[in-house]
This record gives C-alpha cells, sequence and structure tokens, in this order.
C-alpha cells in the first residue's frame, strides 16, 4: 500500500487537483488500484450542481490519469527522477452511474502498452462493485 506522504512525492498535483488517496495494490510494470475518497467539501461540488452535487466525468478521469501516473513511477522507480508523466490522450470513455459525495471511487488502470516514453492504459474506476467510468488513456514521460 502507498499513503499520501509517499503519493505527495510522487505526483507534483496539491489541492485541489490531487485526485488519488492511497494505493491499494500495486504490480510494477502492470497494474494498479487506488482510491479516490469523494467528500462533499471539493470545490467543484459548489457549482456541479447546486443541490444535486455529482463529481464531473473530466475528474474522475484525471483520477484514472494520475493513479496510472502512479502506476509508471513506480515501475520506472529512479528512472523518472526530474522528470514528469502528462496525460495525452483519451478514448472510448464511456460515463456508467454518477459518482457522489459519500462514495469511494476505486481506481483500476492495467498497462497495456509501453514503447519508450508513451505509455497507454486500460481504465476503469468503480463504486461498490458498480462501474462508474471506463476508458483507455495514454501518456508521455516529458522533461518538466
Amino acid at each position: 500500500m502507498i499513503d499520501i506522504r509517499k503519493i505527495l512525492e510522487i505526483l507534483p498535483h496539491r489541492y485541489p487537483i490531487l485526485l488519488v488517496d492511497k494505493v491499494e495494490e500495486l504490480k510494477k510494470g502492470e497494474s494498479i488500484v487506488a482510491i479516490k475518497n469523494v467528500t462533499f467539501n471539493e470545490p467543484h461540488f459548489n457549482g456541479h450542481f447546486p443541490n444535486h452535487p455529482v463529481m464531473p466525468g473530466v475528474l474522475m478521469i484525471e483520477a484514472l490519469a494520475q493513479a496510472s501516473a502512479i502506476l509508471v513511477a513506480e515501475t520506472l522507480e529512479g528512472e523518472i527522477n526530474g522528470r514528469l508523466v502528462y496525460f495525452t490522450s483519451i478514448d472510448g470513455a464511456k460515463f456508467r452511474r454518477p459518482v457522489v459525495p459519500g462514495d469511494v471511487l476505486k481506481l483500476h488502470s492495467t498497462i497495456t502498452k509501453n514503447k519508450r516514453n508513451l505509455w497507454k492504459f486500460k481504465v476503469q474506476a468503480e463504486v461498490d462493485g458498480e462501474k462508474a467510468v471506463e476508458a483507455e488513456i495514454a501518456a508521455m514521460i516529458m522533461d518538466q
């Protein structure tokens, strides 16, 4: 398991855009399972939507991209020093259910391709075992 302290060492993101709270499972070079605890205190709920808060789909995808970046960083270990993992594309995104405050979003990412600095992933997030979003995403490692 990777806790928030280690996540802060790996990712450059900070409030309000840091969207991974912990890593439950990591298989270097293969897959990751991480957690995003969804709370009403997050700033996007003020406007999305008043009186009916729903987590924006773009933030669910961003959470999956951040989990994928952790997977890349842990897979490469010291090789990533001084470089960042940039989200580059998304394909086939499907949103299956709303995610609301109080939900625990379980983030799954599996590497499907890695060629030099380009990485591709099959990702999905679920709440209580029910799929909330799925997609294929890509990222590139670049200097800061």
